[in-house]
């Protein structure tokens, strides 16, 4: 999100002729679901309006304010599972799954955020959910989380999480993984630390504990990589996860994109082309209004934590939420 706050003012500097077209580009990329649309009324009520910023200085008199009221976002990554992700590790299974869930809370001021990992090996009712080609899904229960997803598609995953959690998500983000790879690869790699060995074949990442620059392939493959490290489940990747997202948003923040166009607009690409979002946000207005609202949000103010969970009594390779500490943690964010 902060990234899409550069890419105009980036863009600008490739020329007026080549800059429109930039942006036409990057524009068209976005893919946009009406998720509001097909959802309707029967979810759980919006956080109250904040006030909103005052235009920054300099701004056109016609500039709206910028929105600095509570936020609630569901981003997910998302894997198809065949053709190029294969090779990138992505597993034999086909059909489009969601391999990791963030449930991401602004606070009102715009100031501090928490982002909240939801396990996908969590057991959960799955609500029925709206299909864009008519009908609807069938309820499940005891269904593992990243089944609404491929059932459903996003609009299913917004629905399971907003009744698991009890909490309106404003809007919905969804990247590709094979574009999070192009996205490493667009910024020059990525440094992270590990405290283990990983050894995993089946994610094809193979690491001494300490720390590695790593290019997309292998930034993927510490995403998904679970057999390798701790009890290969689940919960050890999305230690991993975090600390790869949190390496990510630094590496965004000190590549001096603003300096290099060319490699500023390869970044931009690299996201834009693998992103989905509701249609509130799909649009580079749109992204870089949201990007540009949370420009005095410091990383030191991100929390990263993850859904309380314990082993499920009827599969020990499942989890289900900890109550009442899930109940709680969601209460928090509404």
């Amino acid at each position: 999100m902060r990234a899409a706050a550069l890419v105009l003012a980036g863009v600008v500097v490739l020329g007026t002729a080549t800059a429109g077209w930039a942006y036409w580009h990057l524009n068209q990329n976005i893919t946009g679901v009406d998720i509001d649309g097909a959802l309707g009324d029967d979810r759980p009520a919006r956080p109250a309006a904040g006030p909103a910023e005052p235009a920054a200085s300099g701004s056109p008199a016609t500039a709206p304010p910028l929105p600095s009221g509570a936020l609630n976002l569901l981003v997910l990554g998302s894997d198809s599972r065949s053709g190029a992700n294969r090779a990138l590790g992505g597993g034999d299974s086909e059909g489009a799954r969601s391999d990791t869930a963030m449930v991401v809370h602004i606070d009102a001021g715009r100031g501090s955020a928490t982002v909240v990992s939801i396990p996908r090996d969590t057991l959960v009712t799955r609500p029925s959910c709206p299909l864009a080609s008519g009908g609807s899904t069938a309820p499940a229960y005891q269904a593992m989380f990243n089944t609404a997803y491929e059932v459903g598609g996003p609009v299913c995953a917004v629905k399971t999480v907003e009744a698991m959690t009890g909490v309106r998500m404003d809007h919905y983000l969804e990247l590709d993984f094979t574009g999070f790879a192009k996205l490493v690869d667009a910024l020059g790699g990525v440094t992270v630390t590990t405290d283990q060995d990983i050894d995993d074949d089946q994610s094809h990442l193979h690491l001494k504990a300490g720390t590695h620059r790593l290019d997309g392939t292998r930034a993927l493959a510490l995403a998904r990589t679970r057999h390798g490290i701790g009890d290969g489940s689940d919960l050890g990747r999305i230690g991993l996860q975090q600390q790869l997202v949190t390496a990510l948003l630094k590496e965004v923040s000190s590549t001096g994109l603003l300096t290099d166009p060319a490699r500023l607009y390869r970044v931009a690409d690299a996201v834009t082309g693998s992103l989905t979002t509701d249609t509130g946000l799909d649009s580079l207005p749109e992204l870089m209004r949201l990007g540009q609202s949370l420009k005095d949000l410091p990383d030191g103010k991100v929390r990263t934590v993850m859904m309380p969970v314990v082993q499920a009594p009827s599969d020990h390779n499942r989890v289900v939420a900890k109550e009442p500490a899930a109940g709680d943690l969601w209460a928090s964010l509404r």
